[in-house]
């Protein structure tokens, strides 16, 4: 499958994409229906393993799936193999960079109880419940984010943040600060 080609499917998918739109590969973009997905000019999205040595595990996926669900992806962001996967919102801001295989997930996937688990595993709907914890998330302009971090649900990444490979982030961050660990914290400031 060629990239214009997908273009097209995105187009019918409602997915708002900007100028200059560059696919290295076919990434996986589902936008549900009542959803917004909105992806800025010049932004490039690496989803072959080629594309990024680095070592890419997957295509880059890109997901709406809930009602009423937002992404926005700013000018000039640079995308490789990373999963962005969103049942409220996820915010990212132009110029930033989302390194190999990264995770950016504004939900826990599933209920933390046991019982709201079953309940949703019984959901014939497809699992578009309000038993899953979602929180937005927002990234700043100019972040750098590793690759293989894991950005989890309500973190706020202030305008030029640096996450480093590996880390595991949750919370709120200032600007120009440098996040790594498992929990994530700021090791240092720019």
């Amino acid at each position: 499958m060629n990239s214009n080609w997908f273009k097209l499917v995105m187009k019918a998918t409602k997915v708002d994409y900007g100028k200059k739109l560059l696919l290295k590969g076919i990434p996986i973009i589902f936008n549900k229906r009542g959803a917004i997905l909105k992806i800025g000019r010049n932004v490039t999205i690496r989803s072959s393993f080629l594309s990024n040595l680095v070592g890419l595990y997957s295509r880059t996926i890109i997901v709406t799936r809930s009602l009423g669900a937002e992404i926005s992806i700013g000018d000039n962001v640079g995308i490789s193999g990373a999963t962005i996967y969103a049942r409220k919102g996820i915010y990212i801001g132009e110029n930033t960079c989302i390194g190999g295989n990264s995770k950016i997930l504004d939900n826990d996937f599933h209920p933390i109880d046991a019982e709201n688990r079953l309940r949703l595993l019984q959901d014939v709907h497809g699992g578009d419940s309000n038993l899953v914890p979602c929180k937005e998330i927002y990234i700043g302009r100019n972040c750098f984010i590793g690759c293989n971090a894991i950005i989890l649900k309500g973190t706020i990444l202030g305008d030029g943040c640096v996450v480093g490979a590996g880390a595991v982030v949750s919370g709120i961050f200032e600007d120009k600060c440098v996040i790594a660990g498992n929990p994530a914290r700021i090791i240092k400031k720019l």
